[in-house]
């Protein structure tokens, strides 16, 4: 047979494909309006059926609170002859020191500022990208902070130990200052230049070894440089206003996750003491509101405390809020929990991890990230409750606001205040969305 030729292979003809339309690029205000808002006639209809009804119910509010507001007054009877129809901004003016800092003293609210000061400038460096130690930085503030602002707001003859551990804050601070300009001018650490000496002494724990020497030095030199200052006493009867709200709220949200994760694992304990203990706590505090949480420890807490422990009823409430914050934030832990998969706890024993290894090494890390949005939402319903203690005789931003409308010169100025203290509470709330937005995209919790 002869051989078979193959046919020949056809040629591929080129079909160029149809243009693709030119790209619309959109410039300036105008052309993001035109993007967002005005692409089609159903976005166009919707646009001004919408700005329509905001125009019909922000007109009023704005012609009452800004047009024909009343900015300078001295009485609320003057703000009526001037605009009756207008909100009678000129009380709020007038009572916003008594709002913010409650009724403390006003030639001794510096001291209120400078706490505040200093737990922001605290918490300044865990944005920095060469910090290592951040752990240890909310650690340490969480312990040594607390001690610190107490003897600042409160003044008064004090315990030697307060002093002793107020100075130690004071100390730290200033040596985690101190390490970052040194980190940042290319040299090492404070502690690192005693760890040569120590690793003498145990080469294991010399760095930490260093950095406690480090911060008893700076220790004794603040107890001795501040040792002849004297603080008046300053009640806490006095305390109150937004100052006073922003202290419970800290306290609740500092000690509500700490107080949830031990709950959480007890209820999911194997151990039946633990688990019923843990349930039971966290099914009587949900199953009643606030308000009679914050009436049962003022008035049966004193009953399981010997008489010689005088609470006030500041530390009361702080410690009924911590409990029913750490109650809720249980159940939103526990559902963090559950969302792991059972392979991580398998491959954590494979490795011969224990059960406390496994869960803040490998499961609590993982969970929380899952859990920051309802956490975070669990903190600001926390903040907000706080309001509630004003019902119980502490004078928080909101009993301060209602005392407005009894004062002789604003008698009957209801609303005014209520929407000051509203917006002071959005701007937190939202300061407090956005950063929670902010650390789930810095984290990158999408699974």
């Amino acid at each position: 047979m002869g051989k078979q030729t193959r046919p020949k292979a056809e040629l591929l003809k080129f079909v160029p494909r149809p243009s693709r339309p030119p790209v619309v690029v959109t410039y300036g205000f105008t052309g993001w309006l035109k993007k967002h808002l005005f692409s089609g006639v159903w976005n166009t209809l919707l646009t001004i059926a919408v700005f329509s009804l905001l125009y019909l119910l922000l007109k009023p509010f704005l012609e009452w609170s800004v047009i024909k507001a009343v900015w300078v007054a001295s009485t609320r009877r003057e703000c009526l002859e001037i605009s009756p129809d207008g909100a009678c901004w000129a009380g709020v003016i007038r009572w916003l020191n008594n709002l913010i800092y409650g009724r403390y003293p006003n030639d001794l609210q510096w001291r209120i500022n400078l706490g505040f000061g200093i737990g922001l400038v605290w918490l300044m460096p865990l944005v920095l990208k060469k910090l290592k130690n951040k752990i240890a930085i909310g650690i340490m503030a969480v312990v040594l902070y607390p001690f610190l602002a107490n003897y600042l707001f409160l003044g008064g003859d004090r315990s030697y130990l307060h002093y002793i551990i107020a100075c130690m804050a004071l100390a730290y601070l200033l040596m985690m200052y101190i390490d970052i300009i040194l980190i940042y001018t290319g040299y090492q650490q404070l502690g690192q230049y005693l760890e040569p000496l120590l690793e003498r002494v145990s080469l294991k724990r010399a760095a930490l070894l260093s950095h406690l020497a480090c911060l008893l030095v700076l220790s004794f030199l603040v107890g001795f440089i501040f040792q002849g200052v004297h603080l008046k006493h300053v009640s806490i009867d006095m305390w109150g206003g937004l100052f006073l709200t922003i202290i419970i709220s800290s306290f609740a949200i500092v000690m509500a996750l700490p107080i949830g994760i031990l709950l959480a694992l007890g209820r999911r304990s194997k151990m039946p003491v633990i688990k019923w203990f843990s349930i039971a706590i966290i099914e009587l505090v949900r199953s009643v509101p606030m308000i009679t949480v914050l009436f049962m420890s003022v008035t049966m807490m004193p009953l399981f405390f010997p008489n010689t422990i005088d609470l006030n009823k500041l530390a009361q409430v702080i410690i009924a809020v911590c409990i029913f914050a750490g109650a809720y934030m249980a159940e939103t832990v526990r559902g963090g929990l559950q969302s792991i998969p059972r392979g991580q706890f398998d491959a954590a024993k494979s490795v011969g991890l224990g059960y406390w290894q496994t869960m803040f090494l490998i499961i609590l890390p993982q969970a929380l990230k899952v859990m920051i949005p309802n956490i975070v939402t669990s903190f600001i319903s926390m903040f907000k409750d706080t309001t509630l203690v004003s019902i119980i005789g502490l004078f928080d931003i909101m009993l301060m606001a209602r005392n407005i409308s009894i004062d002789k010169n604003w008698y009957g100025l209801h609303s005014e205040p209520l929407v000051a203290i509203s917006f002071m509470f959005f701007i937190v709330c939202y300061g407090m969305s956005q950063y929670s937005q902010h650390l789930e995209k810095k984290l990158k919790t999408k699974r």
